[in-house]
């Protein structure tokens, strides 16, 4: 067990996908996953383990913000060996040619957060993504006939923001979405040399008039970037 996780050794695999939402977890567990068994409850955060397609696969909510997915992740690299991690979340666009529904598989990840910087000061470290988990999902997404945009995301500290123009001013020089976890998750990826990646599903938008998406379709429908998260976590 670890401080936030219950599980025992060996109840995690070391593959996993890291949707925010708990309840995505939960849906992920039960609509994708054959002979799913809960591994922890703490806090509400569920997490799962059962099999794709044969392969070993678990799948955990990590809360909302840069914080909250570093207590997880860490947790699940450090304590339980997984290896590969893959967040399927939402992200807003602010990118004109992005739209609703449209996935997102972010290549790097900028951000307003001084997670990084305070271990760095002196450098403005970027965080990518692993090439070859990248590489398979766009691929894969590609394949499925999905909608997908790959590029720079802006990892925010700030749900609620000041600086909205600023930040979407940012979709002229080419970022597609803001969203909340993936500098984080790159980050502790890249500190203990396992692989990472962040596929997002735009769930609103902040340049285009376009009806936003209700928390239950968050939970429920975005199985598109669900598919292709499992897929890559698969493919050899």
């Amino acid at each position: 067990m670890s401080i936030h996780i219950e599980a025992k050794q060996g109840q995690i695999a070391d593959k996993i996908l890291l949707p925010g939402d708990p309840l995505r977890a939960k849906f992920i567990a039960e609509n994708f996953l054959e002979d799913a068994e809960c591994f922890n409850t703490v806090r509400n955060m569920f997490g799962y383990t059962g099999t794709y397609k044969g392969h070993r696969v678990s799948v955990m909510g990590t809360g909302m913000g840069m914080p909250s997915i570093s207590i997880y992740a860490r947790e699940l690299i450090v304590d339980y060996g997984v290896k590969k991690l893959i967040r399927v979340g939402t992200a807003g666009s602010i990118n004109p040619d992005v739209h609703v529904r449209e996935l997102v598989l972010a290549q790097a990840a900028a951000t307003n957060s001084n997670i990084i910087r305070n271990d760095w000061p002196e450098y403005d470290l970027p965080q990518i993504a692993d090439f070859a988990l990248l590489d398979k999902a766009y691929h894969i997404a590609k394949e499925l006939g999905m909608t997908t945009h790959v590029g720079n995301v802006l990892s925010s500290d700030i749900f609620y923001s000041n600086m909205a123009g600023r930040n979407i001013a940012l979709g002229k020089l080419g970022v597609h979405a803001i969203e909340m976890e993936a500098a984080a998750l790159y980050y502790l990826a890249a500190q203990h040399g396992v692989q990472a990646l962040g596929i997002m599903t735009i769930s609103d938008s902040l340049v285009n008039p376009e009806e936003d998406t209700t928390a239950e379709e968050r939970q429920n429908t975005f199985t598109d970037m669900m598919k292709v998260g499992l897929e890559t976590l698969i493919a050899e």
